[in-house]
């Protein structure tokens, strides 16, 4: 659904993504992994068409997304750190979106729900903690029914009864066949949800390995131990 193909963007004279090349299919949950400024939400980012790439294409089902937009009504993306008009409340920027994206798909309000969103629907965006505007960015991500889901860092700042219930709804999108993109430093909340690991490192694309196969080579069934193990021999 998803592929980079040659792709390579700089900032100044810092290389970001160097000639990255990858496919991420249908039914796949993926987690991209790496140390800080390995590239991986800039990757991501190219793909959503919030940063331009240098060199190379990126396609989604096959068509290219330059200078496209429309390809985005099937994506759903949820930021590492979400930015809302702080003097907005939850339920006026849950209703602006709907407006925006004018959806005839029903709207998926599960984790609406599960969130408790509606206690706190009055509640100003600049009033909410961090773990709270996690919540909305979750919600909204998930409300359309997106066909691909994009998730940064989803679990960082939820509590660990939110972030069970947001695990609980990637595992039910991955059974439905969607593609979920995961960036994580958080590798143990990972081993339920994962099917593939993408590993970049200065840019590039070190490896990418289903993990059945990680864990087959490394005789490890925690991820992290089976990362660590195959990042340990690559460094021998």
């Amino acid at each position: 659904m998803i592929t980079f193909n040659g792709i390579s963007k700089k900032f100044g004279k810092l290389q970001v993504l160097d000639d990255v090349h990858l496919t991420c299919q249908k039914g796949e949950c993926i987690a991209l992994i790496g140390p800080n400024a390995c590239g991986k939400t800039t990757l991501i980012k190219t793909f959503l068409g919030m940063v331009l790439q240098d060199k190379g294409t990126v396609l989604y089902k096959g068509h290219d997304t330059k200078n496209q937009f429309m390809y985005r009504h099937h994506v759903g993306y949820m930021p590492q750190i979400g930015r809302y008009p702080q003097n907005m409340t939850i339920g006026q920027v849950v209703n602006m979106i709907k407006d925006i994206r004018k959806s005839s798909d029903l709207y998926d309000e599960d984790l609406m729900r599960e969130f408790a969103l509606s206690t706190m629907w009055n509640k100003k965006m600049g009033a909410l903690s961090g773990g709270t505007t996690q919540k909305v960015s979750a919600t909204l991500a998930f409300l359309f029914q997106p066909e691909t889901l994009i998730l940064d860092e989803p679990t960082a700042g939820l509590d660990p009864i939110a972030a069970e219930i947001l695990k609980e709804k990637i595992m039910q999108e991955k059974k439905n066949g969607k593609l979920t993109l995961i960036t994580s430093h958080m590798l143990s909340e990972l081993d339920d949800l994962i099917t593939e690991i993408v590993f970049m490192q200065d840019g590039k694309i070190a490896f990418h390995k289903p993990v059945d196969q990680i864990r087959n080579e490394t005789g490890e069934e925690k991820i992290s131990k089976a990362i660590a193990g195959i990042l340990k021999k690559r460094v021998s």
